[in-house]
């Protein structure tokens, strides 16, 4: 009976990864058709609207008449057919550079052939992550960033880390692209292994925005307690700020040293690294002793947590701020991988328009 069981489960095991492929692949193909479709639609429209062949209000009455031969139709208001042609137009260039054989040109006088061959004849000049991510992904990407450079770094985190709209959204807004890889750290001198070295390096920022922290006043800043209570209470929000394949395991981890206790601020577990990650919190700014102490912990915990198959552990200091050439000097002479962070909570009013509003009393005795 045991060994039926133990077959059943192994043929589950196998038709659920079956499934678990095909539903990717149907969800791929549905994005290269639609994205073909949509870039070929924005092209036709962009080289009509742009070159004054249209009236002013042709792509509402044109989506106005789309609704009514095909009753139910979504995706084409005069919104999204707007969208269709900022794609295109802004991909249009990048493309250009790329020049395709004659063979693979289009013949202008069918423009229906044009639109539906586009993702076999342009498209396919782009990263093959490209086609794997959603319309609403890429207007997101297009809308929030500048370079191409960029854009395909987003494109590609999105299809490799399989991104869903929100995690996009938080990235653009923390600005990834530029933050990734900044962390001042000591991986160099600490992990010998380069290619471990590199995955260390771009698995951390130099800063991270915890705008989910709520403080009273511009002038307050929580201490060491409230911050990690706020991130722990937040957790998911703030897993998705550190990136893909960081797991929790706790805050306030208990190390027992020598019959004394002590406490990591917040303990993860990062599978590409496959190492344990300790985070210290500091509400103000770095001080060289924090390093000391993470010394100690990272110690304690190759000691007496890490398991054989795992890498040495690696501290995150997380401050409000920091100088540059104190982090340098006091990472000098230290034998465990660290680095040191910040971070910014919620926004606060740029000083510019600190004068601008009337303080409360002020404002008591204007009403």
């Amino acid at each position: 009976m045991k060994k039926i069981a133990n077959n059943y489960s192994e043929a589950i095991k196998i038709i659920k990864g079956a499934i678990l492929k095909s539903r990717y692949r149907a969800a791929t193909l549905a994005n290269r058709e639609q994205l073909s479709l949509y870039y070929g639609i924005g092209k036709f429209i962009s080289e009509n609207s742009r070159n004054g062949f249209w009236g002013s209000s042709a792509i509402e009455t044109i989506s106005e008449k789309l609704q009514q031969e095909l009753p139910g139709l979504r995706g084409f208001s005069a919104g999204n057919i707007k969208k269709m042609r900022i794609f295109f137009e802004q991909w249009y260039e990048y493309l250009e550079k790329r020049a395709l054989p004659t063979n693979d040109l289009i013949s202008p006088n069918n423009r229906d052939v044009e639109i539906r061959a586009l993702i076999t004849h342009e498209l396919k000049k782009l990263p093959p992550g490209f086609l794997n991510i959603g319309f609403t992904h890429h207007y997101e990407i297009i809308n929030k960033t500048v370079s191409h450079e960029e854009r395909l770094f987003y494109i590609e985190c999105c299809a490799t880390g399989f991104w869903n709209v929100e995690t996009l959204r938080y990235n653009l807004k923390t600005n990834l692209y530029k933050k990734r890889g900044k962390l001042q750290n000591n991986f160099k001198t600490t992990i010998s292994d380069k290619d471990l070295q590199r995955k260390a390096l771009m698995s951390f920022k130099d800063e991270y925005l915890l705008d989910y922290i709520n403080i009273e006043s511009p002038d307050d800043e929580p201490d060491e307690r409230v911050l990690e209570s706020e991130i722990v209470n937040n957790i998911r929000k703030f897993i998705m700020s550190l990136g893909k394949d960081f797991s929790f395991i706790g805050s306030q981890y208990r190390l027992m040293v020598e019959e004394q206790e002590y406490f990591v601020d917040l303990l993860f577990f990062n599978r590409q690294l496959q190492c344990l990650v300790a985070f210290e919190l500091k509400s103000g700014s770095f001080k060289p002793e924090y390093l000391g102490k993470m010394n100690f912990y990272l110690s304690a915990l190759d000691d007496l947590v890490r398991l054989p198959h795992e890498n040495h552990s690696i501290g995150i200091i997380l401050c409000k701020s920091k100088k540059q050439k104190t982090v340098e000097y006091a990472f000098r002479d230290m034998t465990k991988p660290m680095g040191v962070a910040t971070y910014k909570t919620a926004k606060k009013l740029p000083p510019k328009y600190k004068n601008i509003l009337p303080d409360a009393e002020r404002l008591k005795e204007l009403l």
